[in-house]
């Protein structure tokens, strides 16, 4: 497996843009797009929360058919809590841009990440659609990845180039996200391509386990988000031998997807809101992997640690009570170790050994700082 650049647009058969719409106060780019030069077989993951923005119900409602040509994307406006107006701008979205891309307006998915509560400033969207669609390209990844970001201070993307039967695969991404993260899903967008040749219910199975070890793996402040999706599209165009079960040639794919979905999952965390600390806990020895993640985002997410990490305070004690607060039988001051490294490293992890079993789980957070609380109190 090997680095290359471009981002989303790395694998063959897609084009991006990002451009300036006018809905950031700010002036920076907030309107952008990814397309397909042909049907991508499509999976996605939602976020768990029981209010989903208006975006998010269009966009699971149209990825049923498995194949999409476009992912279109706001940032600066969550239109989320926006009532039927909010749905029918979501709508008007897709129908908006497979207009001017000539395809079917189920073709299309659209989602939205910002404020909360605010009404979409639609008529923006409609002005700025043509440009957008005008200026895609194959080299249009970075203008994607930065019209996404919201509080985010760093673009997030990667491509990586892999060998499937003798044929080239790549497998490009970006992500935005940098507070309101937690797991199932995070505060957080996340966009994937890919030329693989692959079946729809491999590319279903591949993305689920990734997003666990790595989408579902962090957290900055606990708090799960009502706009968090991921989606992953293949365009197929790589002409590799068609990945249809669990074989060698799926796993070298697996093996890659996830590398490339942890990468940009420790990106968020890297640029947690007010982050001076990126934080490793690892629990090992538990009963089974579900239990090993509980417990180990039980111990990301706790305010006490995460301030001890920020005062480079290596207070085991917090991390201990952490653990104790689950109740889970047969864990008590005997038979569980806590090993720290240096708590005045940029870099801290935390290890905690069970004796429950040989299952391990690894989540990635970062420090509470007072920017934290400043940027949070502010926001609005």
């Amino acid at each position: 497996m090997k680095l290359t650049k471009g981002g989303i647009t790395a694998p063959k058969g897609f084009l991006a843009n990002g451009v300036t719409a006018g809905i950031k106060r700010s002036g920076k780019t907030d309107l952008g797009v990814i397309v397909s030069d042909q049907p991508a077989v499509t999976a996605g993951v939602f976020t768990k929360s029981s209010i989903k923005a208006a975006p998010l119900l269009v966009s699971m409602k149209h990825i049923k058919k498995g194949k999409t040509r476009a992912v279109l994307v706001n940032s600066g406006n969550a239109n989320c809590y926006t009532g039927p107006s909010g749905l029918k701008h979501a709508q008007g979205s897709t129908e908006l841009v497979a207009k001017l891309l000539g395809v079917s307006p189920t073709d299309v998915l659209v989602t939205s990440t910002g404020i909360i509560g605010k009404p979409l400033p639609y008529h923006k969207i409609v002005d700025a659609a043509p440009a957008l669609i005008k200026g895609l390209s194959t080299k249009g990844g970075d203008k994607f990845a930065r019209a996404i970001m919201t509080t985010d201070l760093i673009k997030k993307e990667i491509a990586v180039v892999i060998t499937v039967n003798g044929k080239k695969v790549t497998i490009g991404g970006c992500a935005k996200g940098s507070g309101m993260i937690e797991p199932n899903m995070a505060t957080m967008l996340g966009f994937i391509t890919t030329d693989a040749a692959i079946s729809l219910k491999m590319l279903k199975l591949a993305l689920k386990r990734a997003t666990e070890r790595s989408f579902n793996s962090i957290t900055v402040d606990g708090c799960m988000s009502t706009n968090d999706m991921v989606t992953l599209q293949a365009s197929g165009l790589a002409g590799n031998e068609k990945i249809e079960k669990e074989d060698s040639n799926f796993k070298k794919f697996y093996q890659a997807l996830e590398f490339v979905c942890i990468d940009l999952a420790k990106k968020i965390v890297r640029d947690g809101e007010g982050a001076t600390k990126f934080l490793t806990v690892l629990v090992k020895g538990a009963a089974d992997e579900a239990q090993a993640r509980k417990i180990a985002k039980t111990i990301a997410n706790s305010p006490l640690v995460k301030t001890a990490a920020f005062g480079s305070n290596p207070n085991w004690g917090r991390v201990g009570a952490a653990v104790g607060s689950l109740g889970i039988d047969k864990i008590n001051e005997h038979n569980m170790k806590i090993t720290f490294s240096p708590f005045d490293k940029k870099e801290i992890a935390i290890t905690v050994q069970l004796p429950l079993g040989r299952a391990s789980a690894t989540v990635y957070t970062c420090d509470f700082s007072y920017e934290y609380v400043r940027i949070n109190g502010e926001y609005n």
